[in-house]
């Protein structure tokens, strides 16, 4: 393992919004991943942070780097999500009006997370949501 991170993130928290993922890219830069990767890990990242902060009861962020790959990794403590179909169609956003507000919510980021990881994965119940997302680090 060359980094291993984790960030927790509070539900609702819009002033430190984009700390995490900044640290995450910032990291990857100094290990010099290329800047394809890093465009990808980077849009992933504060994606899934946003989400963390808007949709749960907070959680953790975590990113794992070795020599082929990333892997981040986000838990969180709830509610869950109900339709995750639903959830994937661009779109679609159970965003809260303080959400909206900021400018958030707009339904693209799981899709977003999806598009932009070479691998995805996804689970949730009212226990909490566990969000995977790897990215190759050499070409396949």
């Amino acid at each position: 393992m060359i980094i291993h991170r984790e960030y927790p993130v509070q539900a609702g928290d819009y002033i430190t919004a984009g700390e995490a993922s900044a640290d995450i890219k910032r990291n990857l830069k100094q290990l010099g991943v290329s800047g394809k990767v890093l465009k990808c890990v980077s849009v992933a990242s504060y994606e899934v942070e946003l989400n963390l902060v808007i949709h749960s009861l907070g959680g953790v962020l975590m990113l794992d780097v070795d020599s082929d790959r990333v892997v981040l990794e986000s838990k969180d403590i709830g509610p869950g999500i109900p339709d995750i179909d639903l959830a994937m169609r661009e779109g679609y956003s159970t965003a809260n009006e303080e959400a909206r507000n900021q400018g958030f919510g707009a339904g693209m980021g799981l899709p977003n997370m999806k598009r932009n990881a070479d691998t995805f994965s996804i689970a949730s119940s009212p226990a909490g949501t566990c969000i995977t997302m790897g990215f190759n680090l050499k070409e396949q």
